[in-house]
């Protein structure tokens, strides 16, 4: 099956939005509460971006590593980035998240599962007296 160069072109921007469709369930089957906390979310991401979007303008400034024209739209930020390379640094760090907060949920959930099946750790109500 022949490939359209027009798709190639935006294969990395549609994968990167293919990784945000695919952990968007996170946030509310596990609430994770990433998208919820905008501020903490842009605290976070905010040095990640800077930091490799730097460490990125250095490295194509100083021609140690080139971006695909065949599979980048060509469309380029301030000092060379391509846009896909934001998108990175959006996307990953965000599905990062969505699945560190699942997981943490989990095993918080987990535990306290753990925690009511162990014999005399049950909860009981105050006062209660003990045969």
């Amino acid at each position: 099956m022949p490939r359209s160069p027009q798709i190639d072109r935006f294969q990395y921007l549609l994968l990167m939005a293919a990784c945000l469709v695919l952990t968007l369930p996170l946030e509310f089957v596990f609430r994770a509460r990433v998208y919820r906390r905008p501020s903490r979310l842009v605290r976070t991401l905010v040095p990640v971006l800077v930091v490799f979007l730097a460490w990125d303008a250095v490295a194509v400034a100083r021609g140690h590593w080139h971006f695909s024209d065949r599979y980048t739209t060509g469309w380029l930020l301030p000092l060379r980035i391509p846009v896909e390379e934001f998108a990175f640094f959006l996307a990953i760090p965000i599905c990062a998240l969505l699945t560190y907060e699942s997981v943490s949920t989990m095993l918080g959930y987990l535990a306290d599962r753990r925690r009511a099946r162990r014999p005399g750790t049950a909860e009981e109500p105050q006062g209660a007296e003990h045969a």
